[in-house]
């Protein structure tokens, strides 16, 4: 099985609803799946919150939401909203969520 990490920048729900349903359907085959919000994708986490994604709560639920960029929250002002979704707050590459230790453990990266 292979390891995924799913890194989502665009900040279309659209967009991202693919990022959860790749998610899911690669974790129910038996894959490890991460995915990180970084960029744009960062003001979707609330918006998803709020509207009770059955997706996104499937995801975060089963533990595949690696977490979301603390650089590009505060910068788009939804740190705090972001913050009371529970999920991480990544910044190991310069206050931004970097994808350096997913390949040093051999995930293939995908972007979004």
């Amino acid at each position: 099985m292979k390891e995924v990490l799913l890194y989502a920048l665009q900040g279309e729900k659209m967009c991202f609803i693919h990022v959860l349903l790749n998610a899911l359907d690669l974790s129910a085959a038996g894959h490890g799946v991460k995915i990180i919000f970084e960029g744009m994708s960062v003001k979707l986490v609330s918006v998803l919150e709020e509207e009770k994604n059955p997706l996104y709560l499937k995801a975060k639920e089963k533990g595949l939401i690696a977490g979301v960029c603390l650089a590009c929250s505060k910068t788009l002002g939804v740190y705090e909203k972001n913050l009371e979704s529970g999920l991480p707050m990544l910044d190991d590459m310069q206050g931004h969520a970097g994808i350096k230790k997913y390949v040093e453990e051999g995930y293939m990266v995908v972007s979004f």
